[in-house]
């Protein structure tokens, strides 16, 4: 696959912002098999962080629309630098899964140097409509659940 010369597909579609939400959220054995992909022709990486640990996880209260923190999670994060493209990659995902945690990084430094990003596009486009549709069907029981009651 050759690279993108003008433009930036994924930027062009996603916010960084967007692409690393689905990114965290997508399902750990296709960010992994992309990353794989996208690291045959990346170059060499530098981990710079691979570990887990604990996080304070914010929340909004929404009648008051104050922040707190409901408590810690567990999250794997990684921080890798591409030293031949000048460009940085960073994943973190809730768990202990270091192998998500680091192709998600892989994957934020190739969107960063435009590397594949017809495959990243693809990635980020299928794990986006994944997610949808696992909302969808989420929400559909839910309202299952709903009940109807009768004011006087």
């Amino acid at each position: 696959m050759t690279e993108e010369k003008t433009g930036n597909p994924v930027n062009a579609s996603y916010t960084h912002a967007q692409a690393l939400d689905i990114l965290a959220a997508s399902r750990p054995a296709h960010i992994k098999a992309a990353a794989e992909k996208v690291l045959d022709t990346l170059g060499e990486v530098d981990v710079v962080v691979n570990r887990t640990g604990l996080a304070m996880l914010p929340l909004i209260d929404t009648v008051r629309s104050t922040a707190f923190h409901l408590g810690e999670v567990l999250v794997s994060e990684a921080y890798i630098r591409v030293p031949d493209r000048a460009v940085e990659g960073y994943g973190a995902v809730v768990g202990r899964d270091l192998e998500h945690a680091m192709g998600m990084a892989v994957i934020d430094a190739a969107i960063a140097a435009n590397h594949q990003a017809a495959l990243i596009l693809e990635l980020l486009n299928a794990e986006r409509r994944h997610q949808e549709e696992e909302d969808r069907q989420l929400l559909q029981k839910v309202e299952a659940t709903r009940v109807q009651m009768e004011t006087f």
